[in-house]
């Protein structure tokens, strides 16, 4: 069964700042410190961790949410697209992200939600803290 989780942060940065460091790749690949391709358009594809993660943006509102189909090299063949939904609100000194993400694998929800620990949530705090 399709498995889900959700995690949130707060970050010292505007709603803007946090939308364009997921979905410019100057400032993705700078904050996680792996190679990514984004794009602020609607059905483009991306990559980020150097090809490890793959997929497309499927609605993007600026500033506040994108939400876009997502994969890693480690999804079989037979898995569908997992989903990925960024939510961006604005709070008192910067921004809170809300990560939702669902249809992940079977048995993957423990890995992935360290995974966004470790190589996003962990980095993009470091990155916005070293620009205050």
């Amino acid at each position: 069964m399709p498995e889900a989780i959700e995690m949130s942060l707060q970050l010292p940065a505007s709603p803007q700042q946090v939308y364009e460091a997921w979905l410019d790749a100057r400032i993705h690949t700078a904050f996680t410190g792996s190679p990514a391709s984004t794009s602020t358009e609607p059905g483009a594809a991306f990559t980020a961790w150097d090809g490890y993660i793959s997929g497309r943006n499927l609605e993007l509102e600026p500033h506040r949410r994108i939400l876009q189909s997502w994969r890693t090299s480690e999804f079989r063949d037979s898995d569908p697209d997992s989903h990925l939904e960024i939510l961006i609100e604005a709070r008192a000194g910067g921004a809170t992200l809300t990560l939702k993400h669902s249809n992940l694998p079977d048995g993957s929800s423990a890995e992935y939600r360290q995974g966004w620990l470790d190589y996003y949530f962990e980095p993009l705090s470091a990155y916005f803290a070293a620009d205050v």
